[in-house]
């Protein structure tokens, strides 16, 4: 299938290498790379969108139902995609299965979710569980479901066979690359029902529309001669005791069908970054006199081009400190907009072609303000928005009130996730 533009800005990225074998820890002011990341998956049991956190039911060896929820954070720069585009947590289901590159807590003392001790992937979880279900690294650079997966390595999923009784049924298939196999493909067989959409096109099939038009069985096996398509993947209750069985919520038969998920995925999250500003990291201040400054930031990676574009040379932006969660930190009464520094872009250096690394847009402008703040300040998070950008009023819970926070706050503490 044809890689959509969004896609393409991921491309750069060809299959990470087996993590370190040693844990890593991201470090202020510094991208991590790729291939210091720990890799698992899991179904998304919980999500604090407003805190850019959650917990995974994370796969391994034992019985998946008995997986205990596993907390994650994603890191300031950390990157959602889902349908092959980028997408907030918010955006995601409950029960979607995700794939994770995580690493350590950059600074465990302001860890917002528990911090688990560094060897924990290699404990073994008393057997019905198995190894590596709760991970130490659980602060995420990039999370994204099945097609966003198999879009930035250059998989598809090939269908073998099928077998339907009451509306419901299995389906035999392969995760491959697009090339072809390498030898190193399984056989995994997958459940689908009734509620299971077939995306054709512009259209939205059904089962019952697939057994109606002849292309598949009312009951019976059908072989699909490796068919190659992508899937949306979940996790539901499977009888029979199996250990370890993914449910099929999606398939995109063709790329008119993935290109029109991923076009309408990427229009939902420009909405949602033009209403809560591009997260960044200062780089340097030059300090003036009188409160004025001269800022260096680094607007982070994985978003639409479209926003990128509008930080120009002479434009005017507004900059506010922000939490490592990316909530803003000064609030004010009336919203970030009130306490945010302003001034016009200097300069703007794009080197997003030699491709960047991962979390980083590539993109550093420099900007002048006449007041500057005591959260714009070298290796801090930011936001920023160019002023032609509509003045939203953000919902109460994605702000702090900077009359009443103190940097030992946090809304709500790591308590809320349980311990097993």
């Amino acid at each position: 299938m044809k890689l959509t533009l969004l896609t393409a800005l991921l491309c750069v990225l060809t299959t990470a290498t087996p993590a370190a074998d040693e844990p890593f820890r991201p470090e202020a002011g510094k991208f991590p790379p790729l291939e210091k990341a720990h890799t698992y998956r899991g179904e998304l049991v919980f999500v604090d969108h407003p805190n850019r956190r959650g917990s995974l039911r994370v796969q391994g060896q034992g019985v998946f139902r008995r997986n205990d929820p596993h907390p994650f954070a994603m890191l300031p720069y950390g990157m959602v995609r889902y349908h092959g585009a980028p997408a907030d947590l918010r955006d995601i289901p409950l029960g979607t299965v995700l794939h994770v590159r995580a690493y350590l807590p950059p600074d465990p003392k302001i860890s917002s979710v528990p911090v688990l001790p560094v060897n924990n992937k290699d404990k073994d979880a008393d057997h019905r569980r198995g190894v590596g279900v709760a991970p130490a690294e659980n602060h995420v650079l990039l999370l994204e479901d099945e097609p966003s997966h198999c879009q930035r390595e250059g998989m598809v999923w090939k269908l073998k066979e099928l077998d339907i009784q009451s509306n419901e049924g299995m389906m035999i298939a392969t995760r491959e690359p697009k090339a072809g196999a390498d030898g190193k493909t399984k056989e995994e067989t997958l459940t689908f029902d009734a509620a299971t959409r077939l995306w054709r096109g512009r259209e939205c099939l059904s089962l019952a529309d697939m057994i109606s038009e002849g292309l598949w069985p009312a009951s019976g096996k059908k072989s699909l001669d490796g068919q190659a398509v992508l899937l949306g993947i979940t996790w539901k209750p499977t009888l029979g005791g199996v250990f370890t069985r993914f449910h099929i919520s999606d398939i995109w038969l063709d790329d008119t069908a993935i290109q029109r998920a991923a076009h309408l995925q990427a229009e939902t999250h420009k909405a949602f970054i033009r209403s809560r500003w591009v997260p960044g990291w200062v780089d340097a201040v030059e300090y003036g006199k009188f409160g004025r400054a001269t800022v260096t930031a680094t607007l982070f990676g994985g978003m639409d081009t479209s926003l990128y574009a509008d930080f120009k040379k002479g434009s005017r932006v507004l900059m506010n400190g922000a939490e490592n969660t990316l909530k803003h930190t000064e609030g004010g009464t009336s919203g970030p907009s009130q306490m945010a520094s302003q001034g016009s872009i200097l300069e703007v250096t794009d080197t997003s072609r030699d491709a960047p690394p991962l979390g980083s847009s590539g993109i550093q402008i420099r900007f002048e303000t006449d007041l500057i703040t005591e959260g714009i300040r070298p290796t801090r998070v930011v936001r920023i928005r160019p002023t032609n950008w509509p003045d939203f009023h953000m919902p109460r819970e994605e702000y702090l009130d900077s009359g009443k926070f103190s940097h030992e706050d946090r809304f709500p503490t790591p308590a809320i996730f349980p311990q097993y």
